[in-house]
């Protein structure tokens, strides 16, 4: 069974955030960056991949962002900062 990703992306540092699910994260990106990833996102202006966790087997990740999804905000900002405590743009680090 492929693996699958859980990941977070923001606006900005505190801003927006929206929690998704992949099997490929790097084709994935690209669609949130060309503004087809979701509505929500490109909406909000959300392209910044500022969260990401692997996970072995693709519904163990649905199962993750599901719980993610449920989390209050303070959580998904702690989880965050503890990875990612600049914010930086993970996507830069994910197409080498």
């Amino acid at each position: 069974m492929p693996g699958g990703y859980v990941y977070i992306l923001a606006n900005r540092k505190n801003g927006a955030l929206y929690t998704g699910v992949c099997a490929d994260i790097a084709a994935r990106m690209m669609q949130h960056r060309d503004g087809t990833g979701s509505k929500f996102c490109k909406k909000y202006d959300i392209s910044r991949l500022v969260y990401v966790e692997r996970h072995d087997a693709i519904i163990d990740a649905i199962a993750r962002e599901k719980a993610v999804k449920k989390w209050h905000r303070a959580w998904k900002i702690a989880l965050i900062e503890q990875a990612n405590p600049d914010w930086r743009d993970l996507f830069f680090d994910i197409n080498r």
